[in-house]
This record gives C-alpha cells, sequence and structure tokens, in this order.
C-alpha cells in the first residue's frame, strides 16, 4: 500500500477535466444520478463528459431530463439512455417521442418521494413508506401496508453506480457547498452514489470553508473537478414589454 504525503492527500480528489474524472468510472448499463432541478445546479461539465464517453444502456435518476439539446438532453439524443426515473419530464420533445414509442422506459415518482428514495438511499435505508402515490398508477405493483388506519405504499431507496452534482463552493477534501436553487437535488444525489463526482466553480484549501456552511461532507465526494465558466442556461424565458415610464 502507498501511503500519500499530507500535499499529495490534499489534492487526491482533485482531477483535471471532467472526462478524466469519469474516464475510469462509467460503464454501459449503470444507474446515474444526477444532480439539479431543470437547468439550475446541474453538473453541465459532468453530463457532457458522460456523453463524450459513449456509454449506454443507462438508467438515468434525476428530477427531470433537461431539455432538447441542454441538461441530460444530451444523453436523449445520443441514444445513451434506456430508463429514467424521474419526477418531471414535460420540457424534452425527444423524451416524450422516445417514451411514446417504447425506446425509453420511465418510472415516475413523485418529487417528495424521489427525493426520499434518494436520501433513503444514502442513509442506507432499502425502503420506507408514504401515502404520497396510493390509489393511483405510481403504486402499482407495490407492497400496501396499513399504519393506523391509513394506507400506504413501500417505496425503495435508490443507490446510485455513479452520483455527478454541482457545488458553488467546495474544498479538496471534497466537502461542498451550494448556492441558491442548486441546493436543491443535489445533496440527496451525493449521498446516493457508490462513487459521487462533484464539479464546484470555486476550489479552496482545507480549512477556509466555514463548517457552519457545509452542506455535504467530503466523505461523500470521491473526486472533484473545476467546472467550466460555462453560462448558466435558463430553462423558460418569461419577459413583459418594458412600458415607458410617465413623464414627470
Amino acid at each position: 500500500m502507498t501511503l500519500l504525503k499530507d500535499e499529495d492527500k490534499a489534492t487526491a480528489k482533485i482531477h483535471p477535466s471532467s472526462a478524466v474524472a469519469l474516464q475510469d468510472v462509467l460503464r454501459d448499463g449503470q444507474t446515474i444520478a444526477v444532480g439539479g432541478f431543470g437547468l439550475s445546479g446541474i453538473p453541465a461539465d459532468l453530463i457532457d463528459a458522460v456523453r463524450d464517453s459513449g456509454v449506454k444502456d443507462l438508467t438515468v435518476v434525476s428530477n427531470n431530463m433537461g431539455i432538447d439539446g441542454k441538461g441530460l438532453g444530451v444523453l436523449i439524443e445520443a441514444g445513451q439512455v434506456r430508463k429514467v426515473i424521474a419526477s418531471y419530464v414535460g420540457e424534452n420533445k425527444l423524451f416524450a417521442e422516445q417514451y411514446l414509442s417504447g425506446q425509453l422506459e420511465v418510472e415516475f415518482a413523485p418529487q417528495g418521494t424521489l427525493a426520499e428514495r434518494l436520501r433513503a438511499g444514502g442513509a442506507g435505508i432499502p425502503a420506507f413508506y408514504t401515502r404520497t402515490g396510493v390509489g393511483t398508477l405510481v403504486a402499482e405493483g407495490k407492497p400496501l401496508e396499513e399504519f393506523d388506519g391509513v394506507t400506504y405504499v413501500r417505496e425503495r431507496g435508490i443507490v446510485a453506480d455513479v452520483a455527478l452534482v454541482h457545488a458553488h463552493t467546495a474544498d479538496t477534501d471534497g466537502n461542498l457547498i451550494y448556492r441558491y436553487t442548486a441546493r436543491n437535488f443535489n445533496p440527496v444525489v451525493a449521498t446516493a452514489g457508490i462513487v459521487t463526482v462533484a464539479e464546484a466553480e470555486v476550489i479552496v484549501q482545507p480549512g477556509e470553508l466555514d463548517p457552519n456552511h457545509i452542506v455535504t461532507p467530503g466523505v461523500y465526494v470521491q473526486r472533484l473537478v473545476q467546472a467550466s465558466g460555462r453560462p448558466k442556461d435558463i430553462e423558460q424565458r418569461t419577459v413583459r414589454t418594458r412600458t415607458e415610464a410617465p413623464a414627470v
């Protein structure tokens, strides 16, 4: 066994690019959990690296599948996704076409249930009960149980082979801080991966982060890469016509 020097330990998780961080991690047929909400807080560089790797037959777990040509939509376009577990998919036309044609398998999960399935998987909880979805297609084929006169459906926790997340700030130990809306599915996704790879806009040295602000402890993050300075896309831009101010 090779022991790392202190200076090497500080950068052991850092990789020079998303492609390098994922090159010996990705395999055909894996389950990949991806953080983000719409196009907000998505690990865009890591998603592009998955596309460029050419892996296929993936099961993707995410709040949504992006839009055509953006976010996880690029994996749909590349034909790399076999199954999707998501709570919302309404913004991606190609996704809808592949689903309706039977090319893509889809497992819909209520948004809170999906978040809890990821949290449970990261916490080592194999299953839990919830009232959400009882009496609907969501509960079809799943075990039901009655507690205190109320019926609940059993949902399985999710553990992904690979988890991809985007953080605003990280230190080289992999401790992560999220910013604004990016603190959505990223924290639960980060804990649910057997291997978690994070991209961060700012990377600092250990000790520079306020421990009270750290959301994901570095123990959950195996690899870290500097996020590129690409523009952050807006899923839907809605504006109104500017009216002239009345003359005074």
